[in-house]
């Protein structure tokens, strides 16, 4: 047992690399495109560190080119789900008691790993088989996830060395414990760090646990479990299991063994497993913990102050950035009328630049939308405007899934700020405008506060600070991750940890210490180094 208290490292925001012309990375990271793209993988489960083949397949395709075969991975089922449980409790008898340093030093290398020789292989995969440019995978395999291994390292230390006061002759102090059972981690598509992130903290935290990667995303869950396990993580701590979701989430919400889910993904899904987990409280050993971040309806606000160029900027990254397929993404804007048209005029001059297309071309903007039926919802999103009398097409307003599931990114301009696609969920590259008199501010205020039932992300944008400080009171509830003349998207670990409130989640915020406070179980441990020997009160004395 050591005998020293370690102090980790400090942890500072990895660094985004620039993906310059002629620059070795550029070079490197096209070479691993290439290789990536030749091979088709066969993805195995990993269950208590074993690889199981079930053969029955499923396809990871690239968006881009969706007759592309990237890897045929096993489906799991309910039975594998069983082994999955039994691989976890044997791994927790082990892993829950670990030292909290050593389990920090597998996180710790993971991130280094990531950071140096794993770098190209996360973020190729993310590329091919989530289809994001080379900035956007840069951001989110490499950066945000190696930020999310060490700055939860950092929290953990954080949270244990917060102990309470010790009055004389007494000795209080806490322990942080693992969860009795398992977590069971339900990850999305759209940003691979969130996938490691959701299985990683409450591992950090000593808890084991069952990942169900999404469909769209098995490719680079994969190669993110495969880090885990070269950062030398334990068998069973971490089980991989991609699988029918209705099957594979009926079999582990059902069991007495459950302790926890961390999710990210629909609205929909996330009140199904909050239900289900209700209608089971009775089965488990104890109440589960439920965090889940689930959906967005982002807007962006502007005064008639603000700056044209800069809110035109924001609102092409803040909406088409990986096809707006960020639960962040900007999908709504109320822009004064006497501003709009310069507004308008440089949307059209930007997108008219901004290219669409494959990854591997590094000199497009955004490239497809996940699959086939993202394509149709966002399509169908189109036609609607198309032959709506309440909305006009402004810009792009294309769609074409012949070679792969491309959306042009598209503004609608609407003057009812009620339009369906200004109130729907749609995650895809489409943002509807809604200019309004400037003489109607409160009342626009109002109105984007409760047009939505999401309260994710939002932006602002004014000059003069006494407006900042009125618009920031006004949605102080529409909006869990807020922005003041910025695009609302773009959440750094560690300086704005993320989540959101109302049908958004349950605001936990990722990257942060409350988050890691889910995860774990709290004893308190009072110590009397001078016990009493009388059990009589003065009070009780006759005099």
């Amino acid at each position: 047992m050591a005998n020293a208290y370690f102090k980790v490292p400090e942890p500072v925001n990895e660094p985004v690399r620039g993906y310059a012309p002629g620059s070795p990375e550029r070079a490197s990271v096209k070479k691993r495109l290439e290789e990536m793209s030749n091979q088709v993988y066969e993805i195995p489960l990993i269950i208590g560190g074993k690889e199981i083949k079930t053969g029955k397949f499923g396809e990871s395709v690239m968006p881009h080119n969706h007759k592309h075969v990237l890897a045929r991975y096993h489906l799991a089922d309910a039975s594998h789900v069983e082994q999955a449980i039994a691989a976890s409790q044997e791994a927790w008898k082990t892993w829950s008691e670990m030292p909290w340093h050593e389990r920090a030093g597998v996180f710790l290398k993971a991130a280094e790993l990531l950071a140096g020789p794993w770098r190209d292989t996360i973020n190729a995969a993310t590329m091919l088989g989530q289809a994001k440019t080379i900035q956007q995978a840069e951001i989110d395999a490499a950066c945000e996830l190696i930020d999310f291994l060490r700055f939860n390292v950092h929290y953990m230390t954080r949270l244990f060395e917060d102990q309470p006061y010790s009055p004389k002759p007494t000795w209080n102090r806490v322990e942080h414990r693992a969860l009795e059972g398992f977590i069971f981690a339900v990850t999305p598509f759209n940003f691979t760090a969130i996938g490691g992130n959701l299985c990683c903290a409450p591992a950090m935290m000593g808890n084991v646990v069952l990942w169900k990667p999404s469909d769209t995303a098995v490719y680079s869950n994969y190669f993110v479990m495969r880090l885990l396990e070269e950062a030398g993580l334990p068998p069973g701590v971490i089980n991989f299991i991609p699988g029918p979701p209705a099957e594979i989430g009926a079999a582990t919400m059902a069991r007495p063994e459950l302790a926890g889910v961390h999710f990210t993904g629909s609205t929909g899904t996330f009140q199904y497993l909050w239900k289900t987990v209700g209608e089971n409280i009775e089965k488990y050993h104890a109440y589960p913990r439920v965090v889940g971040e689930t959906g967005g309806k982002d807007f962006v606000f502007a005064h008639e102050s603000a700056e044209p160029v800069a809110l035109a900027n924001a609102l092409v990254r803040g909406a088409f950035e990986y096809s707006g397929q960020k639960c962040s993404a900007a999908s709504r804007a109320y822009v004064p009328t006497n501003i709009w048209p310069e507004v308008k005029k440089l949307l059209g001059e930007y997108l008219a630049e901004a290219k669409t297309g494959d990854v591997a071309d590094f000199s497009n903007f955004t490239s497809a939308v996940i699959d086939k039926r993202s394509f149709d919802k966002s399509s169908a999103y189109l036609a609607h405007a198309r032959e709506s009398s309440e909305a006009e097409i402004l810009f792009g307003g294309e769609a074409d899934d012949s070679v792969g599931y491309f959306v042009q990114p598209t503004v609608i301009e609407t003057h009812n700020p009620h339009y369906k696609s200004m109130v729907e969920e749609i995650f895809g590259p489409i943002l509807t405008v809604y200019p309004y008199d400037p003489a109607k501010l409160d009342e626009t205020l109002e109105l984007c506060d409760k047009t939505s039932p999401y309260a994710l992300t939002g932006a602002v944008w004014a000059k003069e600070r006494g407006t900042i400080v009125k618009l920031t009171n006004a949605l102080k509830h529409a909006a869990g991750n807020f922005y003041v003349n910025d695009r609302p998207t773009g959440s750094i670990v560690g300086q704005q940890p993320f989540g959101g409130g109302r049908a958004s989640g349950t605001n936990d915020k990722a990257g942060s210490m409350l988050n890691l406070l889910k995860w774990t179980s709290v004893r308190s441990i009072k110590e009397n180094f001078v016990p009493p020997k009388e059990y009589a009160y003065p009070h009780m004395l006759d005099s």
